[in-house]
């Protein structure tokens, strides 16, 4: 089994994480950037932010033979912080980077003005730079805030196969799957949707255009919850193929749009791990 993880903050999560990530089979991953808990106050601090997404948690990750990728954007909790704003103008230096294969998370946190504004400006930057978006939908008034996401996708006139609408559920996954944008669900413990839940929609709307990801940010989550949503569809009936699919195949396909999605080497057998810059076979000397 081979699974791309196409939204968890690995900035929140430890080295055993990695470790029995690529055990479960998680080969590779994006990371988005997102609100890191202490609310930040000047654009330094976001700078100093991507850069990490940028050099160090893919060096991080690459020891334990996960291959990270990341997600660049002012994210829509912070975007109501004018301090903040000036993060927007620096944006282009960032996207044009080799490992940057979107522009995420944009979106609606409070749905405010100022988080408007932020996601109109990045659903443009997107755009002009061909990259795919992945917006957040808000954790309140989901429903509402998913109808307004659509409507700003729109009137943007970006493609809807190049946006990704992210922690849907029974009730909004119909719009979005109508829409012509990919569906994007968070796999969680407690909270946002379960394996089975997620077993029920793809038996509902198909393993097309949909992404299935653990989030896994500072509070109660789970980074295999990729791989427990993997066990699920088989034992609900579907074949590894379809595994294959909703689980590798479609953010392959998704991020691929980027143009620089590189996964060269990720077929390595999987008894084997990457530390420390050399390759070790577990049980070998």
């Amino acid at each position: 089994m081979r699974i791309f993880d196409p939204h968890i903050h690995m900035t929140s999560r430890t080295t055993d994480d990695y470790r029995a990530m690529r055990a479960a089979g998680v080969r590779a991953l994006v990371e988005p950037a997102f609100w890191l808990g202490q609310p930040r106050t000047s654009p330094g601090s976001f700078h100093d932010y991507f850069d990490t997404l940028l050099g160090w948690e893919p060096y991080r990750a690459a020891q334990y033979g996960v291959r990270h990728f990341c997600a660049i954007a002012l994210n829509p909790k912070e975007a109501n912080d004018p301090r903040c704003l000036p993060v927007l103008d620096d944006l282009p230096r960032y996207l044009v980077k080799d490992n940057v294969v979107a522009v995420g998370e944009i979106g609606f946190d409070s749905m405010t003005d100022a988080e408007e504004h932020a996601f109109t400006v990045q659903l443009a930057l997107a755009r002009e730079h061909g990259l795919p978006a992945l917006v957040h939908t808000p954790h309140r008034d989901k429903a509402a805030g998913t109808a307004r996401t659509l409507e700003i996708v729109r009137a943007d006139g970006i493609d809807p196969t190049l946006v990704a609408v992210d922690h849907l559920n029974e009730v909004t996954a119909p719009v979005v799957a109508a829409s012509g944008c990919w569906m994007g669900f968070s796999i969680y413990p407690d909270t946002k949707m379960d394996p089975d839940r997620m077993v029920a929609i793809l038996k509902e709307h198909g393993t097309r255009r949909v992404l299935v990801n653990s989030a896994a940010d500072w509070g109660h989550s789970d980074p295999l919850r990729t791989h427990a949503t993997a066990l699920a569809m088989l034992d609900a009936g579907f074949t590894e193929d379809d595994v294959d699919q909703v689980l590798w195949r479609n953010p392959v396909e998704f991020y691929g749009q980027s143009g620089k999605l590189v996964l060269d080497d990720v077929d390595r057998p999987s008894d084997e791990v990457l530390f420390a810059g050399n390759s070790i076979r577990r049980g070998g000397s």
